[in-house]
């Protein structure tokens, strides 16, 4: 029950990063339709299975691209949900930009989308669109397979961590420019000042990946410890289940009760109505021999040496089949049930584990950015980088700006050229690499923006799986708990993270 919860209350607890101010680009396909785009291709709209609203667009197996026809007010961070018609069905799309928008334009690609077959469903998909000076958008799909639909596309504004970027560019840049024209010292003091400055910058966009990446990660290990959406997948939390089970004691022995007792134990208990998380392992291994005893209890040569009353002799006879016939049917249900569940949780912990990596990598980097500025990659200085004492960071930002300054300074005082341009470089590869962890974050979020998805269509009212009306009402208490949770959830983790 406190699944939910629990996230929410890790997200809530977070300093925000600098987020999008506003939205740049927006085409749900809705009333726009598809006025914002050119196309080549056969992509339509259609009124089936959007993701949102009425409205999606709809390109059939092959080669298409869509042109957006107006040129964008600034680039940013696309996002765009997409759906395969089915399992077998695979996509991949580039995303490239162009200062104009023809076809023979020159088209820089800036990211590829690629998503192989193995799961249905609309997955969230955010990339960095933000090449300057490029202003048009174009997205060449290719479809497998089947078809894939697209919708609620939208870029949002330009990130802190990508003005950085564009910002340590035109320093390296200038800096090299001003050594192939002449050696002015004062000149490139002030560029090395602020080569300094950008470098330094840099440490507190890694500090906050790293504290959202923490944060996800303390918030998934509690989202897995404990779940309410588990509890759907429970047999004692279904009335059909507990009737069966006390329709099969009263017809079996002392010992055969207890035998029952020890193959739902897992489930939890009874008495106290307490219920555990159910997996599939669980599950497949009570299922088949809950009914073989089941069948063997209302065998006649069972119940009639068991010691039974007359009426409890009857009463086997005249309802083991049906007792079986709903057992049966109501383990099918349950089944489907638990497959959806089991899906969720598979894929909460690949989500887990990207983050473990991208964490561990990050922190990689962090050290390597320490040492590159002549201070020590100690958990002392690692300490200073992340602590919650704005103070303590700027003095460490200080230092580390301070040192790359001095240290491309000297190397220009000294007349060594070579090992000056070796030092600014190697800068700006350290800079240029935080691009691939930008990237990485894009992709959790997307696989969490794709798991609230997916989270919100297993618990939706058509998704019950019961047909006995009791059985449906308790699915459907429980997926009202859950569904007030993922909305607490969602909106939390938008608010800290988007």
């Amino acid at each position: 029950m406190r699944r939910f919860m629990l996230f929410c209350g890790v997200i809530l607890a977070l300093p925000v990063l600098a987020r999008p101010a506003g939205t740049v680009f927006n085409s749900d396909f809705e009333q726009s339709g598809l006025s914002q785009w050119r196309t080549l291709g056969d992509c339509q709209l259609t009124s089936e299975q959007p993701r949102s609203g009425q409205g999606a667009l709809r390109c059939t197996s092959g080669s298409h691209t869509l042109f957006s026809r107006d040129a964008l007010g600034e680039q940013g961070l696309l996002e765009l949900w997409v759906l395969p018609e089915s399992e077998l069905t695979s996509y991949r799309i580039q995303v490239l930009v162009s200062d104009r928008s023809t076809l023979d334009s020159a088209w820089q690609p800036v990211a590829v989308i690629e998503h192989q077959s193995g799961s249905s469903g609309y997955k969230a998909h955010r990339v960095s669109v933000d090449d300057p000076g490029r202003k048009f958008l174009r997205l060449d799909i290719e479809a497998q397979h089947g078809f894939v639909q697209l919708d609620d596309l939208q870029i949002e504004r330009i990130l802190l961590a990508t003005a950085l970027t564009k910002n340590e560019q035109r320093i390296i840049s200038g800096i090299l420019d001003k050594l192939r024209r002449d050696q002015n010292i004062e000149l490139q003091a002030e560029s090395f000042r602020s080569l300094g400055s950008n470098y330094a910058a840099q440490l507190e966009v890694q500090r906050q990946y790293l504290e959202y990446a923490n944060a996800l990660h303390s918030g998934i290990s509690l989202v897995l410890a404990s779940s309410e959406r588990n509890k759907m997948s429970n047999p004692m939390a279904y009335a059909s289940f507990r009737n069966i089970i006390s329709d099969t004691k009263r017809v079996t022995s002392k010992i055969q009760q207890a035998r029952l007792n020890s193959m739902i134990k897992p489930f939890g208990d009874l008495v106290t109505a307490s219920l555990n998380v159910v997996s599939a392992g669980t599950y497949s291994a009570f299922a088949e021999p809950f009914k073989s005893f089941l069948a063997a209890s209302f065998d006649r040569s069972n119940y009639q040496n068991a010691g039974l009353s007359r009426a409890d002799r009857k009463f086997a006879e005249e309802q083991g089949l049906k007792i079986y016939q709903d057992a049966e049917r109501f383990l099918t249900e349950l089944e489907r049930e638990l497959q959806q569940v089991s899906q969720l949780d598979n894929e909460l912990s690949n989500i887990q584990r990207t983050i473990e990596s991208f964490r561990r990598d990050l922190e990689k980097h962090l050290r390597d950015t320490l040492l590159h500025a002549n201070i020590a990659s100690s958990k002392e200085n690692i300490s200073r980088v992340l602590s919650k004492d704005e103070k303590v960071r700027q003095s460490m930002s200080a230092a580390v700006s301070g040192n790359i300054s001095l240290k491309a300074g000297s190397y220009l005082n000294d007349g060594n050229n070579t090992e000056l341009i070796r030092f600014v470089l190697k800068t700006s590869e350290l800079l240029d690499s935080m691009q691939s962890y930008k990237d990485g974050f894009n992709q959790i979020t997307s696989q969490m923006l794709t798991y609230y998805e997916r989270f919100d269509r297993s618990v939706a009212p058509e998704q019950n799986p019961f047909t006995d009306k009791a059985d449906r009402e308790a699915w459907e208490n429980h997926a009202k708990k859950a569904r007030e949770y993922l909305k607490q959830s969602r909106e939390s983790f938008n608010k800290a993270y988007l």
